[in-house]
């Protein structure tokens, strides 16, 4: 019973803002409520997923009714943590990808490629910290700012043509779904001094197809910078009501 309230106590100031009070209120729900219940009863709740082997959990968020977030069972912070860029480190950005069909199902609605996303915020632009990446649709005019230059996207960072939600990001293209490396490590070895400042960094991962019929995703980067109020919180390009499923 003890453990009951405490996961009820923990959920309701789950979503939103609110749970900025306690900034490890989503590890508390995964290594006090969802490890030990699959644990000990095979039921994973309040999450809707535990996965011990590959090293994730997977649990729904209170905001918008299709999005989910992907969990380390380990205790990992966020993108500035350094086990992210260990060599056995899991890769967190390609699980989550992998569990976008979780949102499909949500919206009850068939979404192709290009409305879907990934997104994990800098340490500026979060108020949780265990590393929680969140997976949703992504906002229309991201999907088709996306679309309009996917030809202007190569294989290398470079910078997005325009603003994204106001702010500047790096783009780079993958084809098909397939990690070409870990993407934290792709930031910290492709973007020019990154690796000493990942507490800034934001990624997004955004389904995208080129001209020809090619499936691919397209990775976009940014920063935090204080000085122009951008906080790094790449999920601002996400749609949390999903509007896209309801076109």
């Amino acid at each position: 019973m003890r453990r009951l309230l405490l996961a009820v106590a923990v959920l309701l100031t789950f979503g939103g803002v609110a749970h900025a009070a306690d900034p490890d209120a989503l590890w508390k729900i995964v290594s006090e409520k969802c490890l030990p219940d699959e644990r000990q009863f095979g039921k994973p709740s309040p999450c809707a997923k535990v996965e011990f082997d590959a090293g994730y959990v997977i649990l729904k968020d209170q905001v918008g009714d299709t999005q989910y977030l992907l969990m380390p069972t380990a205790k990992v912070t966020g993108i500035e943590d350094p086990q992210v860029l260990a060599d056995n480190a899991p890769d967190y950005m390609a699980l989550a990808w992998g569990e976008r069909r979780l949102v499909v199902a949500a919206a009850k609605h068939d979404l192709p490629r290009e409305d879907l996303s990934v997104a994990i915020n800098s340490a500026h632009g979060r108020t949780q910290n265990q590393l929680h990446i969140h997976i949703d649709c992504v906002a229309p005019a991201v999907r088709d700012a996306i679309a309009k230059n996917i030809a202007a996207i190569g294989d290398k960072w470079s910078p997005f043509p325009e603003p994204l939600h106001g702010h500047p990001y790096r783009a780079l293209w993958l084809p098909n779904d397939a990690f070409a490396d870990n993407p934290f490590v792709m930031i910290a070895d492709g973007v020019a001094g990154a690796r000493q400042a990942m507490d800034k960094e934001t990624l997004v991962v955004v389904g995208a197809i080129r001209p020809g019929g090619v499936p691919g995703m397209v990775l976009l980067e940014g920063e935090a910078d204080a000085a122009t109020g951008d906080n790094g919180s790449g999920e601002e390009l996400q749609d949390h009501s999903c509007a896209l499923a309801k076109q």
